[in-house]
C-alpha cells in the first residue's frame, strides 16, 4: 500500500470516527517509515505481473462497461483504476465506513464468491439503496482467477451510511 493511500485511509477513519486528527509530527513520522519501508523491499528483480480477468460492469443507465481486473484486487480499486464512470462510488474509499460501493451480483456468481461477507459489511450492507439476497460491498469482493467473465450490476441509486 502506498503511503498516500495510507494518508487518505488514516484521515477517513479520522473523519468517521470524530477521533482528534494526529499531529503533524506523527503524519511526519507515518510518511518517513512508509517511505523507508517501501524502499527496504525494492530490489533489482521485477515484479511478476498479476493475472488479469474480464469483469464487466452493467452500469446505471443501461450500459455495459468491461475492463481488465487484476487478480488480488478488490472491486472498488478495479472501479477506480479503469475509471468506470460511477456517481458517488467509493465515497470512505474502502474503510468500511459507507455503502456506496454497493453491487449486485447474478445468483450462480455471488455462490462462487470464496469470502462470504462479514458482519461489519452485512452491517452496511442493510443501509444500501437496493438491497438484493446477492449484494456485496465492491470494497470487500477480492477479484479471484475464478471471476473471469461476471457481469456486475452497479444498483439504481446509492445510498451513502454514512449521512
Amino acid at each position: 500500500m502506498n503511503s498516500q493511500r495510507l494518508l487518505s485511509i488514516l484521515v477517513s477513519r479520522t473523519l468517521t470516527q470524530r477521533t482528534p486528527a494526529p499531529s503533524i509530527q506523527s503524519w511526519s513520522r507515518l510518511r518517513a517509515t512508509s517511505v523507508v519501508q517501501e524502499k527496504r523491499f525494492c530490489s533489482s528483480v521485477p515484479k511478476p505481473q498479476k493475472q488479469l480477468v474480464n469483469v464487466t460492469f452493467l452500469l446505471r443507465d443501461g450500459k455495459k462497461q468491461q475492463v481488465k481486473a487484476k487478480v488480488g484486487d478488490n472491486l472498488l480499486d478495479i472501479i477506480i483504476e479503469n475509471n468506470v464512470d460511477i456517481d458517488g462510488f467509493g465515497a470512505c474509499e474502502g474503510t468500511l465506513a459507507c455503502s456506496t460501493c454497493h453491487l449486485i451480483f447474478k445468483p450462480e456468481d455471488f455462490n462462487k464468491l470464496p469470502d462470504k461477507p462479514t458482519d461489519e459489511e452485512l452491517d452496511m450492507l442493510d443501509l444500501a439503496f437496493g438491497l438484493t439476497e446477492t449484494s456485496r460491498l465492491g470494497c470487500q469482493v477480492i477479484v479471484t482467477k475464478d471471476m473471469d467473465g461476471l457481469e456486475i450490476t452497479v444498483p439504481k441509486g446509492v445510498s451513502d451510511a454514512r449521512k
